[in-house]
């Protein structure tokens, strides 16, 4: 998990929402991942989508077959997957999800919605997940992340200053 918020810290470094994460295959990390969709103006560039995507990348040029390797694979995230990265890991088959802080606002693995456990038809297998990893660590990066304005909002949202300084 050191490393995931090693991650998550480049992402708020970025000035992304501090969300990083690790697929590790036989104790290898071959997929690590940031949130980038402000960078990407790409709302599906979660940190754990672009994890997938390396370990696609890894496959291709290890020459394995993906649906092999992503059966045996553990996701290490900061912050509970939310709804879509939840479908999606489910749907390749990834048994192993290990996150720090709750996502109560998204979450798949059982804030929200319980993605990785509920009985759903054609939707992948369901996953095991176990919370509270470093979760104060991961809030606190959170944290910092809203308490900053972020520089890529519209110029709709950007909160407005206080002005009775």
């Amino acid at each position: 998990m050191d490393q995931a918020l090693d991650v998550a810290k480049e992402a708020l470094e970025k000035g992304e929402v501090p969300v990083g994460c690790l697929l590790v295959y036989n104790g290898e990390v071959i997929g690590r991942g940031r949130n980038e969709v402000n960078e990407t103006k790409n709302a599906t560039r979660h940190a754990e989508m672009v994890a997938i995507d390396q370990v696609l990348e890894w496959c291709k040029q290890h020459k394995r077959d993906y649906r092999e390797v992503f059966p045996q694979l553990v996701l290490y995230v900061t912050v509970e997957p939310c709804i879509m990265c939840a479908a999606a890991l489910r749907l390749m088959k990834i048994p192993r999800v290990v996150y720090g802080c709750r996502n109560e606002r998204f979450g798949g693995c059982g804030s929200v919605l319980s993605i990785s456990s509920d009985d759903m038809v054609d939707s992948g297998d369901p996953f095991e997940c176990s919370s509270g990893y470093r979760a104060e660590e991961a809030v606190e990066l959170l944290k910092a992340f809203y308490r900053q304005e972020n520089p890529n909002a519209p110029k709709s949202k950007v909160r407005k200053k206080d002005r009775r300084q």
